[in-house]
């Protein structure tokens, strides 16, 4: 089973995650903040990941240790489920759509961190999350699930749309990527015979 559990302890985060990438798409999350609770709930729906995560912060801070460090637990989870990555399809992309919102997501699961971000939003908060806040937990993801994540948004008016398909995006490409690929035989998808190091 390609399954992983991380737990991850600050002076200002605590942050439990277990994932099974070969799940039905159930969500147990709470983070103490209900918007970033119902995007992360869509990644494992969408992404068919089952994932099960806890995470107490500084919230009398601000939402930013958390959102973070949540994005630290979940890629090193996701990395650590991967394995060998022996049979992955490895590339995949995404045009997601949500009444006006079109957002582009594009995925090399190489064990080469890198992120391109092209999301603008039009006001501050959504709801109460912090908008500044989504490139923050995207870069933790994958720079600690050491994957190359591209995602634009292409157009969009509604900041909840626009958001929600930064996330539904994010988990049909990762999906796709993480499929095994049965003509693969279980080799690993690199012409230097493995990936990550």
């Amino acid at each position: 089973m390609r399954s992983a559990r991380i737990e991850r302890k600050t002076k200002e985060t605590e942050i439990a995650v277990a994932i099974d990438l070969d799940g039905t798409g159930r969500g147990a999350i709470a983070t103490g903040i209900g918007f970033f609770d119902h995007m992360l709930d869509q990644l494992a729906r969408h992404g068919l990941f089952d994932i099960e995560l806890t995470a107490r912060g500084d919230l009398h801070i601000d939402q930013h240790h958390t959102v973070e460090d949540t994005g630290i637990a979940l890629g090193l989870a996701f990395r650590k489920a991967l394995g060998g990555m022996a049979g992955i399809t490895r590339y995949a992309d995404t045009h997601l759509a949500m009444d006006e919102a079109l957002t582009r997501c594009a995925v090399d699961v190489s064990g080469r961190p890198y992120l391109v971000w092209k999301v603008g939003f039009s006001r501050p908060k959504v709801g109460d999350f912090d908008t500044e806040l989504f490139r923050e937990f995207f870069q933790a993801f994958a720079q600690n699930a050491a994957i190359t994540l591209h995602i634009e948004n292409l157009y969009g008016e509604n900041n909840h749309h626009i958001a929600e398909t930064c996330f539904k995006a994010l988990a049909r490409t990762l999906r796709a990527a993480v499929a095994i690929d049965p003509r693969q035989e279980g080799r690993v998808p690199s012409t230097k015979g493995k990936l990550g190091d």
